[in-house]
């Protein structure tokens, strides 16, 4: 229920009241979601897997497939994906602090992974439908750091002391 929560407002950014309400959620329900979301981007890759013939590995069983596409795509696919995502939040700390904003790393974080939502789900889709290579990939990127920019504007200025 969580989950689901949390995917109707990724859809709904940068909205506002998405934004803040997402704020609320924690840390460990972004980094699961997180992990459900490129499972999802995953599964077009799976399927092209177990359907084409003739490549090494195809004549394996099944089991061992699944395997062998969860260390070999799943697992670095993952850890490149969270790894861009901090350095794309990494520099929106910079953003935020010559904006004079007052956010910290987890918040846009969090911000990051919630908002790579429509990139990563308009993938899976076209990935379905047509072949299309990974670089796409490299657009969810673009996209995430925009509206990360975005969102950052929304928040408050520091207050002078």
């Amino acid at each position: 229920m969580v989950f689901w929560k949390t995917f109707l407002h990724s859809l709904q950014l940068p909205s506002k009241n998405a934004m803040f309400k997402l704020n609320r959620t924690g840390m460990d329900i972004a980094v699961l979601y997180m992990f459900m979301l490129l499972l999802l981007v995953s599964v077009p890759s799976l399927i092209d897997r177990l359907t084409t013939t003739g490549q090494p590995g195809s004549d394996l069983n099944l089991l061992f497939l699944l395997i062998y596409f969860f260390i070999f795509y799943y697992l670095p696919m993952t850890v490149i994906v969270f790894l861009l995502l901090s350095f794309v939040a990494y520099i929106g700390t910079w953003i935020a602090k010559f904006m004079q904003r007052k956010l910290k790393f987890p918040l846009l974080f969090k911000m990051c992974a919630y908002i790579s939502t429509v990139p990563f789900i308009l993938y899976t889709i076209v990935a379905i439908l047509f072949p299309i290579d990974d670089t796409f990939l490299w657009f969810a990127l673009l996209y995430t750091f925009i509206f990360l920019v975005k969102m950052i504007t929304v928040y408050p200025k520091r207050r002078v002391r």
